[in-house]
């Protein structure tokens, strides 16, 4: 697990995380029906480059875009394309990372497309809402555990699915490092986190039950019954009373 001493290292940190928060403030606003997938790609790799960064997904493994786009169903790693056009009632997850001076930042949101349904507006503000949980629970000296089963705990009490095939991670001078943070746990169990500890942590929750799988393109991830699903993420920096975000304007 990467840990993040100095002050110069805390300030890259929060540099790269800024710019991906910028990013994603100005895809929020972007989002609407009759915009693609790719076009929203195009504009954060503008806003990413124009910052001085480079973009942590294109190329990451071979994947094709500087975001991961996933519509409804689609959980992660969605290819932004030209023919992928949202629509109306559509929920879409946008997932990015910025390297900045060496260091690493990633967060992800999830979006309603105009009016959605009640059901995707529940799964949205309960993801979220987990995400808030989870974090609450960052602190020198807790088990990483006690942050997953904040997760999973909420996730259940509201009979949400869990992705546990995806997590989070730790993060740095590297968009992966270790260790993997996933969105269910036991409380006491994993590492001890220290001040200085860098983490994205990602729930990724479904409206439906939790299995998933990839499609042919050997990237997509979507629900296997195709209920939707939603994605929140904050890169955070742990420190002695709590965390700091670094993805947050």
């Amino acid at each position: 697990m990467i840990e993040i001493k100095t002050k110069e290292e805390i300030a890259k940190m929060k540099a790269a995380g800024k710019i991906v928060a910028e990013v994603l403030a100005v895809l929020r606003k972007l989002v609407k029906p009759g915009i693609s997938t790719l076009e929203l790609d195009k504009e954060a790799e503008k806003i990413i480059r124009a910052r001085g960064a480079t973009p942590c997904f294109l190329g990451y493994g071979g994947f094709p875009g500087s975001i991961c786009a996933s519509i409804n169903e689609e959980v992660v790693h969605g290819i932004p394309r030209e023919d992928r056009i949202l629509k109306e009632g559509d929920i879409i997850s946008i997932d990015t990372g910025a390297r900045f001076d060496g260091f690493c930042g990633d967060a992800a949101v999830t979006v309603g497309v105009g009016r959605v349904s009640d059901t995707a507006k529940r799964l949205m503000d309960l993801t979220k809402k987990s995400l808030d949980l989870g974090l609450k629970r960052v602190k020198e000296g807790v088990h990483l555990g006690d942050v997953s089963n904040a997760v999973e705990t909420f996730a259940l009490l509201n009979n949400l699915g869990i992705v546990r095939e995806y997590c989070g991670h730790g993060i740095g001078r590297n968009l992966h490092e270790e260790p993997a943070i996933p969105n269910y746990g036991k409380k006491g169990s994993g590492p001890v986190l220290k001040a200085g500890y860098a983490l994205a942590i990602e729930p990724m929750l479904n409206a439906g039950k939790d299995g998933v799988e990839t499609l042919a393109d050997g990237w997509t991830v979507v629900t296997k019954d195709r209920m939707p699903s939603a994605h929140f993420e904050h890169t955070v920096i742990v420190t002695e009373n709590g965390f700091e975000i670094t993805t947050i304007l």
